[in-house]
């Protein structure tokens, strides 16, 4: 009788022994994530400032944030921001996967050179660009130097065109990892395929444009939601190359709701503002884990 005991109890251990590693790191999830989620969304009905309190107020910091003019432009320029970062990013991001695939000579050299601008954080990026993008100090300051008086770019200056210095630089910093997903993509692709329409007549142009391309449809779609992700969320790179000036020409709503919650004391229209966002994200992440499971069944 011993034996099969023992057999039993060994068997119980390996079933819940990774339960039992997992489980702080779960509750620790739970809590700090989760947990504050939750609270985020009790703060936005509520009537909190400075501190949180427990007034109930039901919508009306909803109605008062979709009344203010701050949050409107926070939204156009989100709206710009992210419809270029996406378009832009995939683009590049294909055209590189695209020219590594053709199996060219250093491209293991020159894989991790376009992927390396990922490993650094977005206020490393937003640091790097606000120097190089300076006319003081950075781009103009030294075409001055070399003799090319008349060349300039206020960019990082200028009320209309700031929002494009943000693109610029978060399509430098993501670009490469959009590429390497592409890439994986286009190595999956069933070279026996691809020598089909070749002997069929397809020129290279009809190749990519009616079997590739189609067939990288998951990495597209996986491209938009880690891109849409990162926009959304975009308050460190913001803050880091612009601040959200000149005046509010670059406020993105991740850089509103930080002002509000800890700047401007609102801490239930910040709380509303940050609400907001996790639907937007939400509501193109459910969709797609949806999408997901429902071709893993």
């Amino acid at each position: 009788m011993t034996a099969p005991a023992t057999a039993d109890f060994r068997t119980r251990l390996q079933d819940w022994l990774p339960k039992m590693v997992l489980a702080p790191s779960f509750a620790v999830t739970l809590l700090f994530v989760y947990g504050f989620i939750a609270f985020t969304v009790l703060l936005s009905f509520t009537g909190s400032k400075m501190l949180p309190k427990y007034d109930f107020v039901g919508l009306d910091n909803y109605r008062r944030l979709f009344a203010l003019e701050h949050w409107h432009i926070a939204i156009g320029n989100i709206a710009v921001f992210a419809s270029l970062y996406i378009v832009i990013c995939s683009a590049i991001g294909l055209m590189l996967a695209i020219f590594l695939d053709q199996k060219i000579r250093g491209e293991g050299f020159l894989r991790p050179i376009f992927l390396y601008p990922m490993a650094l954080s977005f206020i490393v990026t937003g640091t790097a660009w606000k120097w190089f993008l300076d006319p003081g100090i950075g781009l103009e300051r030294v075409m001055h130097l070399w003799g090319w008086e008349s060349f300039s770019f206020t960019w990082i200056k200028d009320n209309d065109l700031a929002i494009y210095c943000i693109v610029i630089a978060a399509v430098w910093q993501t670009s490469g990892f959009v590429m390497a997903m592409f890439l994986a993509g286009l190595r999956g692709i069933d070279n026996e395929i691809l020598k089909a329409a070749q002997i069929d007549g397809a020129s290279n142009w009809q190749l990519y444009r009616r079997i590739v391309i189609p067939m990288l449809r998951p990495a597209f779609l996986s491209a938009f939601v880690i891109l849409s992700h990162l926009a959304i969320k975009s308050y460190d790179l913001v803050v880091a190359l612009t601040g959200g000036g000149p005046g509010r020409s670059t406020e993105m709503p991740a850089t509103f709701m930080y002002s509000y919650t800890f700047t401007r004391n609102q801490m239930g229209i910040g709380a509303s503002s940050a609400v907001i966002m996790l639907m937007t994200i939400a509501a193109i992440m459910v969709p797609y884990l949806y999408a997901e499971l429902k071709e893993k069944k």
